[in-house]
């Protein structure tokens, strides 16, 4: 039943992500970014069947891959993310073509990890998806944090004068070139 749950907050996770990535959404830089990956985490941590109790070195190795590739797919999703500075001083970002195939290149990525661990006969809990999931997250909230604040986020606590104005960040698959301005 837990993996039931486990399969349920995943897919709420994902759809409640993926309709927010696509659409232009400002960049809070004070907000607890890192908030939703910690409670996934603890979400995932908190099953004892995350390894395989037979083949324990097998699902740490696949378990180990997991986190590498969503720590790739994090970070892959971060830098194809759009992120310009609005007149106002507002940093807003939004999912490319390029986000998408990310995304698809990293289900991709887990299916074949799943299929490994299958053949070798490693029985595979949810947990270590919601895991990787959660990798995915942080890294890339940890990202567009960073690339909000290099481009002078106006947030409550820092305000830049009105009237300042800040390049946007090139992002892979925007369909930009570097440095142009969006208005």
């Amino acid at each position: 039943m837990v993996g039931l749950a486990n399969a349920l907050v995943i897919v709420a996770v994902v759809a409640l992500v993926l309709v927010r990535q696509f659409r232009a959404r400002p960049i809070d830089t004070d907000r607890r970014w890192w908030l939703l990956p910690l409670i996934l985490g603890v979400i995932a941590l908190r099953e004892p069947g995350i390894l395989d109790a037979h083949h324990r070195v097998g699902s740490a190795a696949l378990l180990a891959v997991e986190l590498l590739i969503g720590l790739a797919m994090g970070a892959g999703w971060a830098w194809t993310t759009h992120v310009w500075t609005e007149p106002d001083g507002a940093v807003w970002s939004k999912g490319t073509k390029a986000s998408a195939a990310v995304w698809v290149a990293g289900i991709a990525l887990r299916m074949g990890l799943f299929a490994i661990g299958a053949a070798l006969g490693l029985h595979q809990h949810s947990s270590a998806l919601l895991l990787g999931f959660a990798a995915s997250l942080l890294v890339r909230a940890g990202i567009l944090t960073w690339r909000a604040s290099t481009l002078g986020a106006r947030t409550p606590l820092t305000t830049q004068p009105l009237g300042a104005t800040s390049r946007p960040a090139a992002a892979y698959g925007d369909g930009r070139p570097a440095g142009e301005e969006r208005l």
